[in-house]
């Protein structure tokens, strides 16, 4: 019999061994995973199956990096539980674990042909396809519509590449030369709202006061923004207050920042206008106009970002940053026979008419840093830009002997005996038409110096029960500083001629906490959010120097202040702020896999406009797998900016051939009260939308929808009140004549306006082989009615002061603001490494009015007429800028992954505007808003722009 015992050593023995044999597997285990493994694969479209060359592949979290060859195979080091990154501009990044494989092959997919790009803006929850959502959502990558083009900055590459964008290039204009403000729908550009990763940007301090478009409104200036910081943008085309805020009525712009790292990519071009019919540099031998060369505006741009990796849970900070410098244009109708359909008097009233020169420059920054295994992430972005510019102002003339021209002798410093004091660096003597003696003339300068300063800060995360959370602070400043150059304040003398002319500057400050949470079991998928804001404004105005504004003349026959912008006065200058405080609630339902609803209100207090609620409601509907119908019904409020309360300013225009003082006084002032226009208050709107969307192949998309939008009480300016009206109120009479100017205007809640129309886009988009093919075609075809003009009980008493508070000019100024049609193709071809391609953009027909050169109301805009030049009959001073088709060609070739070069021309025909003027009275010509032969337009009218560019991606 044999009993077994326990030994305790020969067990201890044992479990030694197993314990050693546990740790040598686990250490040769972990070197596997330490070292690194060869790792080879191939990368191909996902859609033709063809090899893709130069498509990087990076080890994630390091500088590990390679590009595919001529075969689309790639070889790269990394160690078993590492995550390669593929990535190319055109085409969906992807990442991919290794996990101990040694071979891997990648299919990319498109996102030119891409048609399930998730759209972040107009949704709390993750992001939905932009054929999925409720409303329409433009999604513009930047890599592809700013590179094959002239256009040196971000508004005009957006207006060529959405529907119902609009933007007219100013010229003439103070400050709108350099602030480009561009509508949604035909409203107004403050009531478009502009976000920055989905947060509120600040708007500029300026106010539009000049130009055809935005007049009386503020905006965002877009191309403070650096374009090499963008990855794409985000145009909701539909009212949006009720998600986002006051501003929204319109719709909503989001700048979604660049978040790529390791990734170097620079971008420099150069482009510049040669019209050879009327640039002044070919009518040189005239002696009337300035001039540079043939080639005229000369531009050049450098752009770089760069990206690198923070931490160790997929943190990145990019930087970017831009630089571009831009010459003048000068543009004149050359041809003097007024008999011949193109041929325009010699033009005294703006002798250099153009563009304005300009300089700018800017950096950006884009950080998220996650911590806490990646449940909590802290991100900044953020930026500064400056831009200086320099621009003519209207002509001065000393005896006026064209015929053409107005004698302004108080314009000019003279000596003791009247003579004037001639200073051969501004001043220039001119030929008069017909053999007659040299006038002296000279073209105050309008210089501006503009800074944007912005910073966000932010953590989000997740709490308990998949709830998401998100905390934000966001700052912006604006600053907007005149000075006059190369002018005089007559009544001072001749020595001084830079002046400091003053500015206003804007400060906007908003913070926001946001909850939402997603719900799969309600229906067939709930997402639920809601939040708070507080905003916090300040705007101010800040006087210039005393020589700026100041008439030292006691017999006031001398001009008051520096020509060509008068400064801002003691009497101008404000502080003033308010703050908002809101709360909202968004949700969308998936009430089955087929029907969405969506639905959000907001409540809102102003600290001077008190409580307002906003509401939307929102659905989609999938009538079959690629087709959708949808729809939406909100209202909307904007309470009137700081800017339209407090803005005061007095300024030199020529009206009706005539050069007057006009006064914009803020809504407090006693002038104002005096008019009797009453205190502004908010406006408000009403939208809707329906439309579908459709894919009946897989390269083809196409979308229309129809809208409305009705807006009560807009903010516009009003017509011009002249001090010689005896028929004005005692009050209101003895007012304008004690401020010893012509005319006076205010902001008002003018009009009310409906707009209808309708959104088309059709996207198709092939590749086959080593070819592909990119056909758009974007159309906006939309209709403004003034329902009322409200016209205050003051000046509800006569005709005349019914249309000097709201003038026939002024009306078609706001119904210009609303193109009837706009339609662009774009149609690229590409085999191997080259590919070409034009853009063609139809701009509809729209109608202007002057100022008007005779009968009793001449100067005023009301009824504007001009004389006959055969007989002297009255005409009515109508301009006919007729629809016109600009056409842009250019050829892209890629020399290698790393290098592709661009060359081209925008506006190849060298199309031009119809002449602003009443054909059958050209003496009379010039009256339009730019002192030019043209008024700003949305086609421009600088001629064919020729352009190349380099692009570099490491």
């Amino acid at each position: 019999m044999f009993i077994f015992r326990h030994n305790p050593i020969h067990h201890f023995m044992r479990s030694t061994r197993s314990l050693s044999l546990i740790a040598v597997l686990l250490f040769f285990f972990s070197m596997s995973y330490a070292q690194k493994l060869k790792i080879t694969g191939k990368v191909t479209d996902a859609t033709t199956g063809v090899p893709l060359e130069g498509i990087t592949v990076r080890v994630k979290l390091t500088s590990t990096g390679t590009l595919t060859g001529k075969e689309g195979t790639f070889s790269i080091e990394a160690k078993s539980d590492d995550v390669l990154e593929i990535s190319a501009i055109g085409f969906i990044a992807q990442s991919l674990p290794v996990n101990g494989r040694t071979n891997i092959n990648i299919q990319l997919i498109s996102n030119v042909s891409e048609l399930n790009q998730v759209v972040l803006v107009g949704t709390r929850g993750g992001g939905r396809a932009k054929t999925e959502t409720p409303v329409p959502v433009d999604i513009i990558n930047l890599s592809q519509s700013s590179l094959p083009t002239a256009k040196m900055d971000l508004t005009a590459v957006l207006n060529m590449a959405a529907p119902s964008f609009n933007y007219n290039k100013q010229s003439g204009s103070d400050g709108a030369d350099q602030i480009d403000l561009a509508t949604l729908r035909g409203l107004g550009p403050d009531q478009t709202l502009v976000l920055v990763n989905g947060k509120r940007r600040h708007q500029t301090a300026f106010v539009a006061v000049f130009g055809t478009r935005g007049r009386g409104n503020s905006g965002t200036d877009l191309n403070a923004i650096p374009e090499a910081a963008i990855d794409r943008v985000e145009i909701l085309r539909d009212g949006a207050s009720a998600q986002y805020g006051s501003d929204a009525i319109a719709g909503v712009i989001n700048l979604i920042l660049k978040k790529d790292v390791n990734h170097l990519y620079i971008n420099a071009g150069y482009a510049g206008y040669y019209d050879h019919k009327y640039n002044t540099y070919f009518g040189r031998d005239q002696h009337q106009y300035k001039y540079s060369n043939p080639i005229d505006g000369n531009a050049g741009t450098f752009g770089i970002s760069y990206g690198v990796p923070l931490g160790k849970q997929g943190g990145f900070l990019n930087f970017s940053g831009n630089f571009l410098v831009q010459g003048k244009t000068y543009r004149q109708a050359l041809d003097t026979n007024v008999a011949n359909k193109n041929g325009l008097p010699v033009n005294a009233v703006r002798r250099s008419n153009g563009d304005a020169s300009k300089t700018t420059g800017g950096g950006m920054i884009n950080m998220e840093v996650p911590f806490a295994n990646g449940r909590t992430t802290f991100y900044a972005f953020g930026g500064y830009n400056y831009k200086s510019s320099d621009a003519y102002a209207y002509t001065r003339t000393l005896h006026g002997y064209n015929p053409f021209a107005s004698a302004h002798p108080d314009r000019f410093p003279t000596d003791a005996n009247g003579n004037v004091i001639f200073n051969k660096d501004i001043m220039y003597a001119v030929p008069t038409p017909g053999g007659g003696p040299l006038d002296t003339v000279y073209d105050p300068h309008i210089q501006t110096h503009i800074s944007d300063a912005s910073g966000a800060v932010g953590i989000k995360g997740e709490l308990g029960n998949n709830w998401n959370w998100d905390l934000s602070n966001t700052l912006g400043k604006n600053n907007f500083h005149f000075y006059g150059d190369k002018t005089f304040n007559a009544s001072l003398g001749p020595n001084q001629t830079h002046f400091d002319d003053g500015g206003f500057s804007f400060l906007q400050n908003t913070a926001n906490l946001t909850f939402d949470k997603s719900i799969p079991t309600v229906g067939a998928g709930l997402n639920l959010a809601f939040g708070a804001e507080y905003r916090y404004e300040n705007y101010k105005i800040y006087a210039g120097e005393a020589a700026s504004y100041t008439n030292y003349d006691p017999t006031f026959f001398k001009a008051t202040g520096s020509q060509g912008f008068p400064g801002y006065r003691p009497t101008d200058v404000v502080s003033a702020d308010r703050s908002n405080i809101a709360g909202f609630v968004d949700a969308e339902l998936d009430v089955t896999k087929k029907w969405l609803i969506g639905a959000a209100i907001r409540a809102e207090n102003y600290s001077d406009f008190g409580f307002t609620s906003t509401y939307k409601l929102a659905s989609r509907y999938k009538l079959t797998h690629n087709f959708n119908i949808r729809g939406s019904v909100s209202t909307g409020y904007r309470a009137p900016s700081l800017q339209q309360i407090n803005y005061s300013s007095q300024f030199t225009n020529v009206q009706g051939g005539t050069i007057s003082e006009v006064k914009i006084a803020p809504n407090y002032d006693p002038i104002t009260k005096a008019a009797g226009i009453p205190d502004l208050k908010q406006e408000k709107s009403v939208n809707a939308s329906l439309g579908f969307s459709w894919k009946p192949l897989s390269e083809l998309t196409v979308t229309i929808d129809g809208y409305l939008v009705k807006v009560k009480d807009r903010i516009v300016l009003s017509g011009q009140f002249n001090k010689g009206d005896t028929t004005l109120s005692p009050a209101f009479y003895n007012a304008l004549n004690n401020l010893h100017i012509d005319n006076a205007q205010f902001f008002a809640n003018a009009v009310n306006t409906t707009n209808t129309g309708v959104d088309i886009v059709v996207d198709y988009n092939k590749r086959w082989g080593n070819q592909h093919f990119r056909g758009l075609f974007t159309g906006n075809i939309q209709h403004m009615n003034i329902d009322k003009v409200n016209v205050p009980g003051s000046l509800n008493d006569s005709p005349l002061h019914q249309k000097e508070f709201f003038s026939d000019r002024e009306e078609k100024f706001v119904l210009a603001s609303a193109p009837p049609v706009k339609l662009g193709i774009n149609l690229e071809y590409g085999v191997n490494k080259l590919s070409v391609g034009t853009h063609l953009t139809y701009f509809g027909k729209i109608e202007l009015l002057g100022y008007g050169f005779a009968g009793d109301l001449a100067g005023t805009g009301i009824n504007p007429q001009v004389e006959s030049d055969a007989d002297g009959t009255l005409l009515p001073e109508k301009f006919n800028y007729k629809g016109k088709m600009v056409t842009d060609l250019y050829a892209s070739y890629k020399f290698s992954s790393h290098i592709s070069w661009f060359i081209g021309a925008d506006n190849v025909f060298n199309v031009h505007p119809d002449l602003g003027v009443v054909p059958a009275a050209k003496n009379s010509a010039f009256d339009g808003e730019a002192g030019g032969a043209w008024d700003p337009v949305q086609m421009g009218f600088n001629g064919i722009r020729l352009f190349t560019r380099v692009v570099l991606n490491f």
